[in-house]
């Protein structure tokens, strides 16, 4: 049995299960973030020096660190984005910039860590608030009905609006494309 190697054609949008691949591995999701960062082509060993460091917490990082970052990059990370079309990787050249691709990606790029919760989940959160606590009001319980339901909506929908503005706000620093 044979595997049909799989090429991108560069009209169409990668398949999720093409973008899940690419960024189930840390380094691949490291040298987008790096490249989105950058405001001009980057060389390989600049890349490889750059994950180094970030993987070991070292700076320098060690000397076999890096060369192990930048042999794997070379020989599987930055062909497998290059034929997504997600980077442009010339290797005679040794450089890398983001094509114009990596929008699809951004998309699936937020992270959350451990500690934290997904935007999605705290605006769920604060619609179940807003909800319960405009039932309290129609229903006369706890300290809630003294404000009555006008001052509560105005509330939420103010809490809406500066929580979305923030979200606004704070994600765009992390765009791939503005």
């Amino acid at each position: 049995m044979t595997v049909k190697e799989h090429t991108s054609d560069p009209d169409d949008e990668l398949d999720p299960s093409e973008i899940h691949n690419v960024l189930r591995n840390d380094r691949r999701r490291h040298v987008i973030r790096h490249l989105r960062d950058a405001e001009e082509p980057i060389s390989v060993d600049a890349l490889a020096e750059h994950i180094a460091s970030v993987e070991t917490d070292e700076s320098p990082p060690p000397r076999d660190v890096r060369k192990s970052v930048y042999v794997s990059l070379h020989q599987t990370h930055l062909p497998k984005l290059d034929e997504l079309g997600i980077v442009d990787y010339d290797q005679r050249e040794q450089l890398l910039e983001l094509r114009d691709r990596a929008e699809e990606v951004e998309v699936y790029m937020e992270v959350v860590s451990e500690d934290d919760i997904s935007w999605a989940t705290f605006y769920l959160g604060v619609s179940c608030l807003g909800a319960l606590t405009l039932l309290a009001v129609q229903f006369d319980l706890l300290f809630v009905s003294e404000f009555g339901v006008e001052f509560w909506s105005w509330y939420f929908l103010a809490f809406f609006g500066l929580s979305s503005a923030y979200h606004f706000y704070s994600e765009r620093k992390h765009r791939v494309f503005e």
